[in-house]
């Protein structure tokens, strides 16, 4: 009863029941009255109750408000106040005086009470989501509120309801549709509730066009001049957005990163910034982090980064970063921001080394960031900051890593002294009295070394002047004194990490290191001695750096080699006790913050004290070092052993990758002459095929002059006249001779050229033995085989050869069986079939030497793919060179030979129409003339053709 009178808030026992008893009788005209004005009056008496009497008209209205939502639906009036005292009921927002009356812990139990009870039955999430698709503003803003109300309360479970409710985010998302700017407000707060922590819904709202609606909002709204609605949008688009990949990718598809360049348009007087704007600010700049984490894949951080800049995002963060009367923290996050979206790509860090400050004379933001750094007087946050984009900046950037450095080495110094470098500003904070300075400093050099061996042996030259008539030192050796000067904790821990970072992987500072004999007794007295709960985390990393001159020692140096080292520890230490030492790195509450993300985040400069990327050093070289401090002189000497037989095998594997390639090279370029040569041999073969027809239709040619040459015989007499004037001399049969005897000596000649292939193809043979490597003898091998495929094809070549060669045997025996038919027969037809003959044999000289030429081709491939030295190579160019000018001159031979063949038809035609022409004349004279299609007709005619021409003379 206490109880009740706490949550009622009456001021005495006696106005309780009362109240009590009027809930109870407003719950029974709900349940009771048949007309519906009496049960609207009710629900608006329990409504206007709900907010004092909370409890008494949670537990007993429920029930029927729940029922009158599911009864009365026609009428918007009672449907708004039942939604409204429902939302009075679970909701924890309650008025100033009623939060003073009531303890907070109270009020939450009830709230989270009374969804429970609301949503056991998932109807009722069900049926309030149907009310939010009325237009009615009387049902539609109370239930937004009320479901607002209820995600708050219980919002996993009733996530659930609305995920595998039909359509019920879609039906959510309708509401930023929504004309009325209360109920689009709402909706955003809905859906900011709705999309915590469940990725499923956060893709469903996005691919409902969230992304398209939320920015078109914040831009209606003035951006980040807005008011808190552009708040709510940003919100809920980090909601959306973090943590969420797929989201995040069709955020970046959808091209809205460009859309959120308009955010960062700031003017030139940046004075009077109101709260709200630099609130959205704040809102804008973490949804652009959100986009570019270190906690994202790589390859979508990579894929935003470069958008970033290509629509200007990058170049217009960089224009606040340099802008003047920036508030403080929206500065602090924007140089955050331009960390995370230039880290680890290239493109990006570029750009950002080419920005310059607004200033007289033009500075490098790099190098103004950089004086904020180290100026002890800037807020801590910024300098956090500063460092952090420093960091990103050097982060898998050798080239920049080198631009930082070479500020430090003597030859690229300013001498005048007209504009500070980065590295002297790193320098100047390295030896400063503000111990965060030294710190910051420390870190910063050490990642310009992270992963450089080059650099880190470079940072070995610069020498500092420490004061006037003292020789200069070098870097390394003042920062061992300031070390041993026993300065600040955290100044000793900057220091010993950038020792630690330098030294490692990098025998020749290690041996640099040595060289100062102070070093190893300062180190192994620091690590030897029981000093409190601060000193042991600088005996560990004396410890770690004392390992490292241990690990990567060359043994360079005799009183300092690896050996005679681990005796000193045993010997003052003990090897139990540096282990233990070193062990306190990783065990320090503060180690174990700077692993979990790269972002510097400290929440005082007393806890400045890891890196990040020294954590993942630090946890390398642990076990390696605890490993190298356990073994034996003999196992250290076989370790050695092992790293020379290692590194002689990568030098051979070196050596022989190199030859690998340059032979895989060799064999690309045969492979690509070969299969130039392949193309050419193909388009001959199309052209011998071509000249093979032709050759086969000569021969019915041939045929068919034999057989005109049988019945031409029998007027040999009658036409001896015309045999002088149109027919070929004597000396043109003698000439035909010759050619065949020429054509024969071609014939040797390519059968010689052919044995000179072979034995060439057996010297090629005979070099594969002397070849000594592996590599070599396996490519080789391939080419022999190769080469005796060729050998077979040349074999096949051969005896195509000698059947050619037979058919020109027969060839000629026919001719001379032609050329004493010739001597009793007409002079045309002894040109004609010499014509042929001639054509034929030259059509087959041309084949012969089309494919001699071939055989050629093949035995240069051959000798190419076996040719590995460079004699045989250029042999074998030679020989291309002489193949190719024969291709030339058969080429020209063919053509002449089709020329002539044409010219001998031309006269053969030339001739018939002479011929002709002489018969008409005889005609025309009276003289009887046969025509050659009655000689066709039969013997008995020829022989009356005979006898008439007997009478005729």
């Amino acid at each position: 009863m206490n109880f009740l009178r706490g949550v009622m808030g009456g001021p005495s026992a006696g106005a309780q029941p009362s109240g009590a008893e009027t809930i109870q009788k407003l719950c029974d005209r709900v349940a009771s009255s048949t007309l519906l004005d009496d049960r609207r009056d009710a629900v608006r008496a329990l409504k206007s109750l709900s907010k004092k009497y909370r409890l008494e008209v949670g537990f007993q209205a429920m029930e029927h408000l729940i029922n009158v939502l599911q009864t009365d639906r026609s009428d918007s009036e009672i449907i708004g106040y039942a939604l409204d005292t429902l939302f009075n009921i679970v909701s924890n927002d309650l008025e100033e005086e009623e939060q003073e009356e009531n303890s907070q812990k109270q009020v939450d139990d009830l709230g989270r009470q009374f969804t429970e009870i609301f949503i056991k039955q998932q109807e009722n999430v069900t049926l309030l989501l149907t009310f939010l698709e009325e237009f009615d503003f009387q049902v539609r803003w109370p239930g937004v509120k009320l479901l607002t109300s209820l995600l708050k309360q219980q919002g996993p479970q009733v996530q659930q309801i609305i995920l595998v409710s039909p359509m019920g985010v879609s039906r959510l998302m309708d509401l930023l549709a929504d004309s009325r700017e209360v109920i689009r407000n709402d909706g955003v707060l809905l859906l900011q509730q709705l999309t915590k922590s469940n990725a499923a819904i956060q893709k469903i709202v996005a691919f409902e066009n969230a992304f398209e609606r939320l920015l078109d909002i914040v831009t209606d709204e003035g951006n980040s001049d807005g008011g808190i609605v552009v708040e709510d949008c940003l919100l809920l688009l980090q909601n959306l957005l973090k943590n969420n990949n797929s989201n995040q990718n069709f955020f970046k598809e959808g091209s809205y990163i460009q859309r959120m360049k308009p955010w960062f348009e700031v003017g030139d007087d940046n004075s009077g910034w109101s709260a709200q704007k630099v609130t959205n600010l704040h809102l804008m700049l973490q949804l652009v982090r959100v986009l570019v984490s270190p906690t994202n894949p790589p390859g979508a951080t990579s894929s935003c980064q470069k958008t970033m800049f290509h629509c200007g995002l990058l170049q217009q963060l960089c224009t606040i970063l340099m802008a003047t009367g920036v508030p403080a923290d929206i500065l602090t996050e924007t140089i955050n921001t331009v960390s995370e979206v230039i880290r680890g790509c290239q493109m990006n860090q570029d750009y950002f080394a080419s920005v310059n400050a607004p200033s007289n004379p033009p500075r490098s933001a790099i190098v103004v960031l950089l004086m904020s750094m180290v100026n002890e007087r800037q807020p801590f946050v910024l300098r956090c900051a500063v460092l952090y984009c420093f960091q990103c900046f050097l982060y898998k950037n050798q080239k920049g890593q080198g631009e930082i450095v070479s500020t430090l080495l003597p030859s690229t110094i300013d001498a005048t002294g007209n504009s500070v470098s980065a590295g002297q500003l790193l320098c100047g904070g390295l030896f400063s009295t503000d111990s965060l300075s030294n710190w910051c400093a420390a870190v910063a050099l050490a990642h310009a070394l992270q992963d450089n061996a080059t650099l880190k042996e470079q940072l070995l030259r610069v020498q500092l002047a420490t004061s006037i008539g003292n020789p200069p030192v070098s870097l390394l050796q003042q920062c061992t004194n300031i070390l041993s000067q026993g300065s600040k904790v955290q100044t000793r821990v900057g220091l010993l990490m950038l020792l630690c970072t330098w030294l490692s992987d990098c025998p020749i500072a290690v041996t640099h290191f040595l060289h100062n004999s102070a070093n190893i007794p300062f180190l192994t007295g620091q690590i030897a001695e029981n000093l409190g709960e601060e000193e042991q985390l600088v005996q560990g990393l004396c410890a770690l750096l004392l390992g490292i001159c241990i690990y990567y020692n060359d043994n360079s140096l005799e009183n300092c080699r690896k050996e005679k080292l681990k005796q000193l520890i045993e010997k003052r230490i003990g090897k139990e006790n540096f282990i233990e030492k070193l062990g306190f790195i990783s065990k320090h509450e503060l180690y174990s913050r700077a692993a979990q993300k790269p972002q510097p985040s400290f929440s005082s400069p007393d806890h400045m004290m890891f890196d990040h990327e020294f954590t993942k050093l630090v946890k390398e070289l642990e076990g390696i070092i605890t490993k190298a401090i356990y073994k034996s002189s003999e196992e250290d000497k076989q370790e050695e052993e092992v790293k020379k037989t290692l590194e002689q095998h990568d030098n051979i594997v070196t050596h022989y990758k190199k030859v690998i390639r340059e032979q895989d090279q060799q064999l690309e370029e045969l492979k690509q002459k070969v299969n130039t040569l392949k193309s050419q041999n193909e388009q001959l073969q199309t052209a011998v095929t071509q000249q093979m027809s032709q050759i086969q239709q000569h021969k019915d040619q041939y045929n068919l002059l034999k057989v005109q040459l049988g019945k031409d015989n029998q007027h040999h007499s009658s036409h001896s006249d015309m045999l002088q004037m149109n027919g070929i001399q004597p000396e043109e049969i003698s000439k035909l001779r010759q050619e065949i005897e020429e054509l024969k000596n071609k014939h040797e000649v390519l059968q010689g050229q052919l044995r000179e292939k072979d034995s060439v193809i057996e010297n090629m043979k005979s070099l594969q033995s002397e070849t000594g490597t592996t590599e070599q003898s396996s490519q080789i091998t391939a080419g022999l085989e190769h080469g005796n495929e060729l050998h077979r094809e040349l074999e096949a070549l051969r005896i195509q050869i000698q059947s050619q060669s037979s058919d020109i045997s027969k060839l000629q025996s026919e001719k001379q069986e032609l050329l004493q038919q010739m001597n009793r027969a007409s002079v045309p037809a002894l040109g004609d079939s010499g014509a042929v003959i001639a054509a034929k044999n030259s059509e087959l000289e041309g084949r012969l030497l089309q494919e001699i030429k071939e055989l050629k081709s093949e035995a240069k491939a051959l000798s190419e793919e076996k040719a590995l030295l460079k004699q045989h190579l250029d042999s074998v160019n030679s020989t291309v060179a002489v193949l190719q000018n024969e291709k030339s001159q058969l080429q020209q031979e063919v053509a002449e030979s089709k020329k002539e063949q044409d010219d001998l038809l031309v006269l053969l035609a030339d001739q018939d129409q002479k011929i002709l022409a002489l018969k008409n004349k005889l005609k025309e004279l009276g003289e009887p003339v046969e025509d050659e299609d009655d000689i066709e007709s039969g013997d008995q005619a020829d022989e009356d053709e005979e006898e008439d021409g007997e009478e005729e003379d």
